[in-house]
């Protein structure tokens, strides 16, 4: 069971997707750096058994600001469950770095209480196809409701003016699923991650784009209690479209 701090100011953030490969520690550090360059100390998660995130946390250097991490997919005897995936009490912002592999009831239960939920998707077949399965699952098997507004996208590795993009865009454009960033095709990250570090952190003129879109999906982030609060006073019925099963099924065939 995913323990957290029992109060309602905590911003916990989901970054899931079935498929390896397709930025989920990537986008989980760099929040982090984010976060915790603003003063605080955020909190990482992480339920990959490649422990991606937790190697980088112990490659990151001591001076710099610091960053909570916990292994949850770690097992020890001499400890309990919840002592192991106890969260600080002063941590404000959670990141949950989720395995590649969920099963339904793992679904339900690490997006529960969540604020926000990331879903990474690289801009291709393959990955569109997995992506599909994904937010369905999050729909219809974890019951996230779209007018919460707590669902989105954030697409990653792009190459401007791609077909493979823009057909990631009308995908996810058929379903009201928002892409909140757009991250580009880029060493930067690929440097960050080796040295502990996010982009945020590097130097700003090599960075500029990609700590933009970073700085773009924190701010997001950051609105899930007016989001909450919106949510709360629709009146109006909004389930999900009779015809997003469809939707689902014609983008796993390419034909979206």
């Amino acid at each position: 069971m995913l323990i957290t701090p029992r109060k309602d100011s905590l911003n916990r953030i989901v970054i899931l997707n079935p498929k390896g490969g397709c930025g989920k520690s990537t986008l989980a550090t760099n929040l982090a750096a984010s976060y915790a360059q603003r003063g605080a100390v955020p909190a990482v998660m992480d339920y990959d058994p490649q422990g991606s995130t937790m190697a980088w946390l112990e490659r990151r250097s001591a001076d710099l600001p610091t960053i909570h991490g916990i292994a949850a997919y770690k097992k020890s005897m001499q400890a309990t469950r919840s002592w192991q995936l106890r969260v600080p009490n002063e941590t404000e912002t959670l990141l949950v770095d989720s395995p590649a592999s969920v099963d339904h009831d793992d679904l339900r239960e690490l997006t529960r209480d969540s604020t926000s939920i990331l879903v990474p998707v690289l801009p291709s077949s393959m990955d569109i196809h997995a992506a599909s399965r994904c937010i369905a699952d999050l729909l219809l098997v974890a019951k996230i409701d779209r007018r919460d507004r707590k669902l989105a996208v954030v697409a990653n590795r792009t190459r401007k003016n791609t077909k493979s993009l823009a057909k990631l865009m009308r995908f996810l454009d058929s379903l009201g699923i928002p892409i909140i960033a757009v991250l580009r095709d880029t060493q930067n990250f690929v440097l960050s991650a080796e040295e502990g570090i996010g982009v945020c952190e590097m130097p700003p003129s090599r960075v500029r784009p990609d700590a933009e879109q970073i700085e773009k999906i924190v701010d997001w982030l950051d609105a899930w209690p007016q989001r909450r609060r919106d949510s709360t006073s629709v009146t109006s019925v909004n389930k999900i479209p009779a015809n997003t099963r469809s939707l689902f099924r014609r983008a796993q065939l390419g034909s979206v």
